[in-house]
């Protein structure tokens, strides 16, 4: 792991969420994507030594919706910066670490993601966050 890369929030409505992050708090806007893979609509607040990852579900049926509705909203994950995430996936299984797919998936900007299962980390959804050769992060 070499650093914590972002804290993914859930919320319900990113066009409400944003005003409270950039014009309350301050904060930038670095870009806001649409991941069809996790079906959520994302947007990522420049926070200094971390990023804030706003995930709004695209439909009912995706990961985040289920959190919404079980939860509200909130913290929803905390994602690592790692480097060669298979290899990474591997090591943690070898370790007893329960991962949620066998497989990195793509998320924002372009990252191969994996996610630990909450079992496994003391009830933190932890994920696993790929960038390849992009310097400067997400979007």
């Amino acid at each position: 792991m070499k650093k914590v890369d972002h804290i993914g929030i859930a919320i319900k409505d990113l066009n409400n969420a944003l005003p409270y992050y950039i014009e309350t708090l301050g904060l930038k806007l670095i870009g806001i994507e649409e991941v069809e893979s996790q079906k959520v609509k994302v947007a990522f607040i420049d926070a200094g030594n971390c990023k804030i990852e706003l995930l709004e579900p695209i439909g009912e049926d995706c990961a985040i919706a289920k959190f919404l509705e079980k939860r509200g909203e909130g913290i929803h994950h905390i994602a690592f910066g790692v480097s060669d995430i298979r290899t990474r996936m591997k090591e943690l299984k070898e370790k007893g670490v329960q991962l949620l797919q066998d497989e990195p998936k793509l998320g924002a900007g372009g990252a191969q993601v994996a996610f630990m299962h909450p079992k496994s980390s003391f009830g933190v959804l932890y994920e696993l966050c790929d960038k390849g050769d992009k310097p400067n992060g997400h979007l």
